[in-house]
């Protein structure tokens, strides 16, 4: 069984362990990293801690998978396709959407070890596991609608078309920040789509895997299909790098840093393989001064201290026009005194811990790395006298030429720039290398239309009026630039997950040949 070691409990606010969680959700605890068909009883690997990061406490132990759990799994994984891409795609829709059942059900409990592990606070382990449910109907009705176009051939009595097919063993590698709805996003679309799952989490947040890949199970068990999402929890060393390589798998999808995004695009690139990159955001928002203040002040708060600063799409960057900075920065301090830091399962908390004790160290060598390079924290930035991986979120004012600027760094700080006009905000917003979401508060139409315009952001994602984070799953998702030009979710993402076939029927007694060549004996 999972090897589960008490973590602290506050007496103000019990914190309810994995293991009870598990077993609310009705799970039978295992020891395995590795399922494809089945659990495998007795993985080669190492047994990995899962560390609750609002204490240092482990909250279980999990064993890990080694090379040869790898070829099991995804060889039953790669067997299986073969059969599941022939059940009719509406069909196969309903299985999704009786799993998005099974995930309403769990909604409390999943949501609270999504907190419990990842250290996110209450309201957005919850949401996430809403966003999973979200995808699951999305994908229900998108069953029925994998459409193809119809052309009109140059040759007399020709008929031609496009059509799409699974492309077979999907790999998906999820992030700590997110460790259940990325799957989601892609596990559902693929599933619909044809294809079967191969799903490699973070190794800091294996539990709620686990979970899900039992949840997810009871459906399949209903119709004879487990197999179809299979769950591989190793090193990468032993597992990961196997995965780039392995040419049954057509499509990786993979989350996480833009360095992380370099080595999978080479490695699969290089057997022209497909891939799906979903990398580091260095996000910025520009406030005009005719922005509606209060509605900026609290899209800014949770920008950048929502998931403590360890979202993908956290605002890193604010760029305040002069008339109103000093009085917008002034609120925002005072805004930031409001926040409430603490255990992520308390519904009062605000912002939970980071998510290990190098994320909390990355922090503090950024920090003085900023001071270092003449910028200013005007508020916090302090490690917090407390067990687990606690911070203050800070608040820097900065310089354009700062180096540091070009960074993602995974943490609680908000840089805070001062512009004299729109040109030179757009021009400050669009140089660093990642491009994944961006946002402009203005009442101004032509202000707007012009972040909106071919030069203004270079983003994957631009609001008007709203932060950078919270993107609905109805619209495609990823960036531009370092963050790898992926998209996953709504519009027409699943067509990544697909191949496309043109066809051209003749149903004539002659033969002509396009661009009116004639060859003839």
């Amino acid at each position: 069984m999972l090897e589960t070691t008490p973590s602290p409990q506050s007496e103000a606010s019990p914190q309810p362990q994995a293991a009870e969680i598990l077993a609310r959700l009705g799970i039978e605890p295992v020891n395995s990293g590795a399922h494809g068909v089945d659990w495998i009883a007795q993985p080669g690997g190492e047994l990995l801690d899962s560390i609750n990061p609002a204490t240092g406490a482990s909250l279980a132990a999990v064993r890990l998978a080694m090379e040869e759990d790898y070829d099991e799994v995804t060889y039953q994984t790669a067997k299986l396709f073969e059969k599941w891409r022939m059940f009719p795609a509406p069909k196969r829709g309903l299985i999704v959407r009786e799993i998005g059942d099974e995930l309403r059900k769990a909604k409390e409990d999943l949501g609270a070890l999504v907190s419990l592990e990842a250290g996110k606070i209450l309201a957005e382990g919850r949401g996430e596991v809403q966003e999973m449910i979200d995808i699951a109907d999305f994908a229900v009705g998108l069953s029925r609608q994998l459409y193809g176009l119809t052309m009109h051939s140059e040759r007399p009595a020709h008929r031609m078309y496009e059509q799409w097919h699974p492309l077979g063993m999907v790999g998906v590698i999820t992030a700590f920040n997110f460790p259940v709805a990325v799957w989601a996003w892609n596990a559902m679309i693929a599933a619909v789509c044809g294809n079967t799952v191969l799903w490699k989490p973070s190794l800091k947040t294996p539990l709620t895997a686990i979970a899900v890949q039992h949840l997810v199970n009871r459906v399949l068990d209903r119709h004879g299909w487990r197999g179809v999402f299979s769950l591989i929890i190793g090193t990468d060393s032993q597992v990961s790098q196997r995965l780039l390589e392995d040419r049954r798998i057509p499509l990786v999808s993979a989350t996480g840093s833009c360095q992380m995004g370099q080595h999978v695009a080479q490695w699969v690139g290089a057997r022209f393989g497909r891939t799906i990159l979903e990398l580091g955001g260095n996000n910025g928002v520009i406030i005009m001064p005719d922005a509606d203040l209060e509605l900026a002040l609290r899209a800014v708060l949770f920008g950048a201290v929502g998931t403590a600063g360890q979202r993908c799409t956290t605002i890193r960057r604010l760029f305040l026009h002069r008339s109103i900075a000093e009085t917008f920065t002034k609120r925002l301090i005072e805004a930031y005194r409001q926040v409430r830091i603490g255990d992520p399962l308390n519904p009062s908390t605000l912002m939970g811990p980071l998510i290990d004790e190098r994320a909390v160290t990355r922090m503090m060598q950024a920090l003085a790395l900023i001071e270092s390079g003449g910028g200013e924290i005007l508020y916090g930035g302090k490690r917090l006298d407390r067990p687990g991986y606690f911070v203050e979120p800070a608040i820097v004012r900065a310089h354009p030429q700062m180096k540091i600027l070009r960074e993602e760094i995974f943490a609680p700080i908000l840089y805070v720039l001062e512009f004299d006009t729109l040109d030179e905000a757009i021009e400050w917003h669009n140089n660093v290398p990642q491009g994944l979401s961006s946002a402009i508060f203005t009442r101004d139409l032509i202000a707007a239309e012009t972040f909106l315009s071919h030069r203004g952001s270079d983003c994957g994602i631009a609001n008007v009026n709203l932060g950078t984070s919270g993107a609905e799953i109805g619209g495609a998702f990823g960036g531009e630039k370092d963050t790898g030009g992926g998209r996953e979710a709504g519009s027409d993402s699943w067509k990544a997950y697909m191949r496309r076939q043109t066809v051209t029927i003749n149903w004539s007694s002659e033969l002509p040949l396009a661009q009116g060549i004639r060859f003839e004996l």
